[in-house]
């Protein structure tokens, strides 16, 4: 059966047994990977599943189930199953489907899905890990080890449809390759990596590029020491940039704020960063590795500006948060099967500025430029922000020797304030991204 009458027939059955609504979603996913370690093949994986998730409604009462077997006996029972457990429930006045009328009528077509990548055969696959770990090997006798090269990639359909009329599907795939090569010398011995990501197989960064960044990455980190606990401005490379955007993503999600556990509630139309810093939400982007055209309820996705200019400007939101908060959803319902709706990303990133990383890193008479974070502590109630961090040491406008076994300390809301450059090298390796940007100070926690 045809995966849209599949799901039109089970949203039927639901009604039929009394619900008074429901959703369902249809994922087949095949998946690869391939892990190269020392030229030598050291895991292979790939799998196909296909698998369904039903929520269902009694008024205010509902339930969330998943299945993987397709039966018509399993689906009947998956069905009764979830409208029993939604009958044991609570109420809950906010939630429901969005309001009818909500959802879109076409959908466009977002260059999300490439034939290339399934299509590409094993050995290319198993080649492309290893030709990225050879790059990295041969750049320099200090290379002598690896953790592994991986090549993945995953091709998905997605169907959705819900009791309101609304059914839309599309398909979409990503593929990726890293590597991460060891150096040493007689200080010891330090890892780092690279890594590419996009939605068609052409897109990535070529094997070789990969390898040598990865070296090149790794060889900078030999003779890291540690430096003495200072204030300075704190550079984050595009990667660190986008994880530090992670924890204002999450700020800015509606179930923090109803919950009262953010450092922005009740902050919108008020200033909370530098002016010039500009954040955007955009799930219509083509190729974007985090672009759909509807969101995990069925709502088209769109661009939000979340902060403009500085100024906080909009949070992001599925139906349940706005309906709590008393605003309209921003299409950013994510979805897991057998879980209800969450606030996600699509392509969060913050706009890119006019000064090259090469310019902001000359504007920095001592600081850091960081280029990896470990741990994860935040609180984004109180915004009080403090990692370890790796990087390289910068004196009078240059990179001068590699730093480890540090923290960066600050507070959000300073250091959203404090953001005195916004480079123009904006990188796309996930749903979260940045250019490179420069805090003005913070607490660089060492010796």
């Amino acid at each position: 059966m045809d995966h849209r009458d599949l799901a039109k027939d089970l949203l039927k059955e639901a009604a039929r047994l009394g619900a008074s609504a429901a959703d369902a979603v249809i994922v087949e996913d095949e998946s690869f990977s391939v892990q190269v370690r020392m030229r030598e093949v050291d895991t292979l994986k790939s799998a196909r599943e296909k698998r369904l998730g039903l929520r269902v409604f009694l008024g205010q009462r509902s339930a969330t189930t998943a299945t993987s077997d397709f039966s018509s006996a399993s689906l009947g029972r998956l069905v009764a199953d979830t409208l029993a457990m939604a009958a044991a429930t609570p109420e809950d006045p906010f939630g429901g489907l969005p309001d009818p009328g909500a959802f879109p009528s076409g959908l466009p077509d977002l260059d999300l899905w490439d034939a290339e990548v399934a299509a590409l055969p094993i050995p290319d696959r198993i080649g492309l890990a290893r030709e990225a770990e050879a790059a990295a090997l041969a750049c320099d006798p200090r290379i002598v080890n690896s953790e592994g090269s991986e090549y993945e990639h995953r091709d998905a359909r997605i169907l959705f449809a819900n009791s309101l009329g609304f059914a839309g599907e599309y398909r979409a795939s990503s593929a990726s390759l890293s590597v991460t090569p060891v150096a040493k010398d007689d200080g010891g011995m330090q890892r780092d990596g690279w890594y590419s990501v996009a939605r068609r197989l052409h897109r990535l960064e070529s094997p070789e590029a990969v390898g040598r960044i990865a070296a090149r990455r790794t060889l900078r980190r030999l003779g890291a020491r540690k430096v003495a606990t200072q204030e300075v401005p704190v550079v984050f490379d595009p990667d660190m940039a986008a994880s530090l955007l992670g924890s204002i993503c999450s700020a800015v999600s509606g179930s923090t704020i109803y919950r009262g556990t953010s450092f922005l509630v009740g902050k919108l139309g008020e200033q909370v960063a530098a002016p010039g810093l500009s954040v955007v939400d955009d799930g219509r982007m083509p190729g974007g590795l985090g672009s759909r055209p509807f969101d995990g309820e069925g709502l088209s996705t769109r661009r939000t500006v979340v902060i403009q200019d500085g100024i906080l400007t909009s949070y992001l939101l599925d139906t349940y948060t706005g309906r709590k908060l008393g605003l309209a959803s921003t299409g950013n319902a994510s979805r897991s099967l057998g879980q209800r709706p969450t606030v996600g990303p699509t392509n969060f990133h913050i706009v890119p500025g006019a000064h090259s990383p090469e310019a902001i890193i000359r504007s920095v008479d001592r600081g850091l430029y960081v280029t990896e974070m470990i741990g994860f502590g935040v609180n984004l109630v109180t915004g009080d922000y403090s990692r370890g961090a790796v990087g390289i040491w910068i004196e009078k406008g240059e990179l001068t020797h590699p730093v480890e076994e540090v923290t960066i300390a600050g507070n959000l809301k300073d250091m959203l304030c404090g953001i005195e450059m916004i480079g123009s090298d904006l990188e796309w390796r996930g749903a979260i991204a940045s250019p490179t940007i420069k805090i003005a100070r913070m607490t660089v926690a060492g010796e």
